[in-house]
Formats: structure tokens, sequence, C-alpha cells
């Protein structure tokens, strides 16, 4: 293979640099012609055609769903997800919403033992699977049992064998989805034929979406993936270094806040929402998310700020009678949008947060906030402002100078050595 860059993959690692991520989607119609789903499809950058690893594709299409929420890239109706035999087999997939996702089978998957056990377990979980591309063979017939979805490529298959595979599957609650349909002429013989949902560029080509990606701490990674092999994680070992990552945290606030979980109460700590989620369901999440992330660039600026925040905040909340835990998520998360380029009043609804947290990360002057409101004044060299604040809460300016050293310290660190 030649080492020389096409001007298609210049264009999409100069994408990736910037800190883009893209998601396609196609929608998929129904007989009266409204959208009954979308297939979510994975691009590496702004060129709508997929290019790349299968295996890449599937994990990162899914951790784009937990980063940015499958409702939202789906606009709240079903989803076909692509996901290969390792996302399947290795229970990837079960961060998703079970209500709102279809596991679609690739047509490369081997019907393994294993393959078909893990299949069985999703079944049990509430997923919904699909067969992609599907060519009747009998090694395939413990996956049919289990299919909700059969996709058959209207342009690769011929009449005869659509009519053959109709009739192997009478009698079951299957839905057959005719795909590649691109002419008036072939939906009109997927009709004709019993097929009830549709898919292809008759209707429309897949809309490319962008999303910004987060920032992530990479030097962490490894000793979380070191922690995420052991029997048991050790929870005081994981938590620092989950917060010293935003990414991860902002993944584990936004996953323990979605449908499949739906937190009953409040979040005030990384360590109560990894309680929440579980061990199982953190090691698939952080694995996805540290596959995605281990080849981006160095870290950018912008995540220096938001652990210098995070951590001041964290060191300074006992003179203010705060929470620290509560307060070091103050600080990571007032970067958000930064990081997202969302504002912060559409992030507030995903974040599971006491209600003074969320309206001080929306700017109100509450006491949760001074030490927020401190930093951003340092931060801009508003020395007068700084002092104001100090006075109105009775704050000593010599013990927060030397909080925020410290901070500047820890964040470096943090960056350097994930400690």
């Amino acid at each position: 293979m030649s080492t020389l860059a096409t001007p298609a993959i210049h264009d999409a690692l100069s994408d990736r640099h910037a800190g883009l991520r893209f998601v396609a989607r196609q929608p998929i119609l129904n007989l009266r012609g409204q959208v009954h789903a979308y297939e979510l499809l994975f691009r590496s950058g702004r060129e709508n055609a997929f290019s790349g690893d299968p295996e890449t594709a599937s994990r990162t299409i899914v951790d784009d769903a937990v980063i940015f929420g499958l409702e939202e890239l789906s606009g709240g109706l079903p989803a076909f997800v692509n996901c290969t035999a390792e996302v399947l087999t290795e229970d990837l997939a079960a961060v998703l919403p079970p209500g709102m996702t279809i596991l679609e089978i690739l047509e490369s998957v081997e019907p393994t033992d294993g393959l078909i056990a893990a299949c069985r377990r999703l079944k049990a979980l509430g997923y919904r699977l699909a067969l992609d591309d599907f060519i009747w063979e009998p090694r395939f017939e413990p996956l049919v049992e289990l299919a909700d979805f059969i996709k058959v490529d209207i342009l690769l298959s011929d009449a005869a064998t659509r009519r053959e595979l109709f009739r192997r599957i009478r009698g079951s609650r299957i839905t057959m989805l005719a795909e590649k349909v691109e002419t008036q002429e072939r939906y009109m013989q997927a009709c004709d034929e019993g097929f009830t949902l549709f898919q292809g560029y008759y209707f429309c080509r897949p809309v490319m979406m962008e999303k910004p990606k987060i920032p992530a701490n990479r030097q962490s990674h490894f000793r979380i993936l070191q922690m995420l092999h052991a029997d048991h994680m050790d929870l005081r070992k994981l938590c620092p270094l989950v917060k010293s990552d935003p990414a991860l945290s902002y993944r584990l606030l936004r996953l323990v806040n979605s449908a499949g979980f739906e937190a009953r109460s409040d979040v005030s700590s990384l360590q109560s929402a990894l309680m929440i989620i579980g061990e199982d369901t953190f090691r698939r999440m952080a694995t996805l998310a540290i596959a995605s992330e281990l080849n981006a660039g160095r870290p950018a600026e912008i995540l220096r700020m938001a652990l210098i925040r995070a951590r001041f905040c964290e060191l300074a909340a006992s003179q203010c009678s705060l929470s620290p835990t509560e307060q070091y998520l103050l600080g990571l998360l007032s970067l958000c949008p930064a990081m997202l380029q969302i504002p912060m009043e559409k992030l507030m609804p995903l974040l599971p947060l006491r209600s003074e947290i969320c309206d001080s990360l929306l700017g109100a002057r509450n006491p949760e906030r001074q030490l927020l409101t401190w930093i951003e004044f340092h931060e801009r060299a508003g020395w007068e402002s700084c002092d104001a604040l100090v006075r109105a809460y009775r704050l000593d300016p010599q013990t927060l100078d030397r909080y925020y050293a410290q901070a500047v310290q820890w964040a470096e660190s943090s960056l350097r050595s994930a400690v």
C-alpha cells in the first residue's frame, strides 16, 4: 500500500486534528413514506462515503452515540447501528439504550457459538437485531431465529432469491427491509415483493452531521486500560484517573443520565456516577472511548484550563463550606461549551446535577459559583474583580493564590503522567 496520503485522506486527517467527529445518517422509510428509523454511518471526514476499518467504524459509532446521545443523533427515532463480531461478543453495544437501538449484524460476521450467545444476551436485554445484506445460508439459521429485521440488497440479489427468502421466514415476525433502493422501479418492485421498510438513494442520501470532539487526556488512558483488565476495579484509584480526563468524565455523566439509566437522584461526584452505571458498563464505555481517542493529536490548551479550574474549585471548596467533589465537576464542566461548541443551555438537560450547580453553570451568581467566578476573573487578570469577590464572600486571597498554584501543578502533572 502506498504511504502517500490521497487528498481525501489528507482532508480526513485535517478534520480529525481540528477536533471534529463525523456521523452520517440515512432514513429508513415505511410503506406510508414516513421515517421509521435512521441508520447511523461512520465517516472519517467530510467526504460522505465510508473509508476505513469496519471494526474502528463500529466502535466509533457506538462511542459517538454515548457522547452525543443516541436520541439526538436519531431525532428520537430508533437507530440502526452497525456491529462487528467483536462489538457484539464484548458487549460493547450494551452501553446504548435498548429501546431505541437496532444492532445491525454486518454481513462479514461469522455465526460462531460465541456470537450467537452474545446475540441472545443482547436480545434478553431488550435490543433488536438486524441482519445486514442478508443472503440465505443454512449456517445463518440461528441468527435468523433471533432477528427482528432482515435487510436485503436489492441491487445484488435477484427476484427468485428474494422469493425463496420470504418463503423461509413465512410465519415469523421478522420485518423485511429493502436497501439500495435507487429508482422508483426498484421501489415498486420491493413493495410488490412484500418489503415493508425501504432505504436507498431514491429516498435520501446519507446526511452528514459534524460534532465537535472533546479533548482527551490520553496519558491517563494507559493507566485506565490496566485497571479495566483487573478482576475488580478499585474506585479509589480509578476516580482520580477519570477526573483527569474531561472527555471520559463527560461520557460518564452523559451515560448515567441516558434513557438506559435515568439517574433518580442528582449526581454529585464521578464516584457516584460510576457506582450507578456499574463496573461492566464502565468497562465497555471506557474501552470505546479510549479506542477512539488514542490516535488523536496532543491535548488542547482547553483541556489544561478545564483541569486547572476543576482542581482549584475542589481544593478551595473547604474555604466556602462547599462539596469538593461537586465543585470539581463544576470547574470541569464549565468549559464543556467551548469543548463541544454547544451552548450550556443545551447541555444542561443531559447532565444529572443539582439545580444550584446547573444554575452556576448557566451563570447565576450563587454561593456555589463563587470559586469558579474567582478563577474566571483570575484567568483574565481581573485582579480588582478577584479582590471584590474575596471581600464579598470573606475569603482568604493568599490561600486562593496557593490553591491556584497547586491546581496548575496538578494539571501539568496529570497531563504528563496521569497521576
